[in-house]
């Protein structure tokens, strides 16, 4: 759950706390240190287990540290819950968060550097894909470790395409003139309601990849710079409403979304609903599990350069600042990250699924050498070629994932991009002055953050 005064809140929460000490101030209970033994309680927010993955590592933990009480709260990480324990001065020992909200909190002292924890249990942020490794990185000291790698791929409609008589083999994103047309023809209405959107370029919550692309990218390199209404985005932008608006308009779509039965066997493309839409590799699970047989054809997102691209997102696990049992915490992290461990959770993963009659479409982590071992040890061809053809494209797109870079007010520009999207396609400003706004507030975060 995200709150949009959290950040600010933060900050005067950090100013109260240096004025008596601080967060790092010593307290009379006793602290461990990332090189002392793993004793005592283990205190975490923001993980659940909700899975094989999750539980088998977790145990493994468990077994090889008897001495640690862990107590996981389960739940999303919760912004105000983390905040409001960082106020009290008794932190959870470990957060699992967005990697792209890590480096707000880094730059605002809210977490711990991890180099001593690095050095102690010999982990090195160059096992880690790269994408995932920059995003945990701020000031060049690592603030996280990553886990899994979430990458965009490309899901088509086999029936819509027929029916618009679009050859599959020729679907991509690189023509947006053909994409808008491809919209138009596969889109189709019911009186004034929606019976099936040709096209979801998913925007605002993929409006990154978008831009990139177009060539373009939405913050600098070195993540203090904002780009948004540069005329890569605001093309993104005006592309995104013209599908939008031949559709019926942002109303209608939405409307016409919110009644999709997103997670079960009636999905959108089970049901015959959307036609073509950028997804989260993840949906491939939820395609195998709920429709194995739904006319699906998986394909890489290409920029308009033609050349494949995905944009990659994740959690991370992270120490906060005030944390007691830091030695159990760092523990926990390499753990939890070794691909021995993966490898287990992946096994276990696998054969529950195979056991209650469902495909098993693989485990995708961020580190290098664990996602190989799966690769190799765990996974198994489906039987169904879409299936199979989905698996390879998301292997693929792993190699070409790009992530936003680590900025210190990342929640506010992504908030920034997002209110401006969402006025430009509903008709309350033209893209090119809702950017300019959007480039406005994030500009004035960014500085805020610059004077402290």
């Amino acid at each position: 759950m995200r709150t949009r005064g959290a950040l600010p809140l933060l900050v005067a929460l950090l100013l109260v706390l240096a004025g008596c000490g601080g967060l790092g101030a010593d307290r009379a209970e006793a602290r461990t240190g990332f090189a002392d033994e793993p004793v005592g309680p283990l205190t975490t927010m923001g993980y659940s287990l909700p899975d094989e993955v999750a539980r088998v590592r977790v145990e493994r933990f468990r077994q090889r540290y008897p001495a640690v009480d862990l107590r996981l709260n389960e739940g999303a990480f919760d912004e105000q819950q983390f905040l409001s324990a960082l106020a009290s001065g008794r932190p959870p020992d470990l957060v699992y968060l967005d990697r792209a909200d890590l480096p707000s909190f880094a730059a605002r002292g809210a977490l711990l550097p991890l180099d001593e924890c690095f050095e102690v249990t010999g982990m090195d942020l160059a096992e880690f894909r790269p994408a995932a490794a920059a995003q945990v990185r701020y000031q060049n000291r690592p603030y996280g470790v990553p886990e899994f790698l979430i990458v965009r791929l490309l899901m088509a409609n086999r029936v819509a395409l027929a029916d618009a008589g679009i050859d599959p083999s020729r679907v991509d994103t690189a023509d947006w003139g053909r994409l808008e047309a491809w919209a138009r023809a596969m889109t189709r209405s019911s009186g004034s309601r929606l019976a099936r959107l040709g096209v979801d370029p998913k925007i605002p919550d993929f409006f990154p990849m978008w831009v990139r692309a177009a060539g373009g990218d939405v913050l600098s390199a070195d993540g203090r710079t904002a780009r948004l209404d540069s005329p890569q985005a605001v093309e993104v932008l005006e592309m995104a409403k013209r599908i939008v608006d031949q559709a019926g308009g942002q109303g209608v779509v939405q409307a016409f979304r919110d009644g999709w039965d997103l997670f079960g066997a009636r999905n959108p493309f089970a049901a015959d609903q959307i036609g073509l839409s950028p997804m989260e590799d993840w949906y491939l699970n939820v395609l195998a599990q709920n429709s194995p047989r739904a006319p699906v054809v998986v394909l890489p997102f290409v920029g308009r350069d033609h050349q494949p691209l995905s944009w990659a997102t994740g959690l991370a696990w992270a120490i906060p600042q005030g944390a007691r049992n830091r030695a159990a915490a760092c523990r926990l992290v390499r753990e939890m990250t070794t691909p021995d461990a993966w490898v287990a959770a992946a096994t276990a993963k696998r054969d529950a699924r195979l056991a209650r009659g469902l495909h098993y479409t693989g485990t995708y982590t961020a580190h290098v050498a664990a996602d190989e071992r799966i690769r190799a040890e765990v996974l198994r061809p489906t039987g169904l070629d879409w299936l199979d053809e989905g698996i390879r494209v998301i292997e693929r797109a792993q190699g070409v994932a790009f992530a936003l870079p680590a900025s210190p007010a990342g929640a506010e520009v992504k908030r920034a991009w997002e209110d401006a999207v969402t006025r430009a396609l509903g008709g309350r400003a033209s893209p090119a002055d809702a950017l300019r706004e959007a480039q406005q507030r994030a500009t004035a975060a960014l500085a805020r953050v610059g004077a402290r």
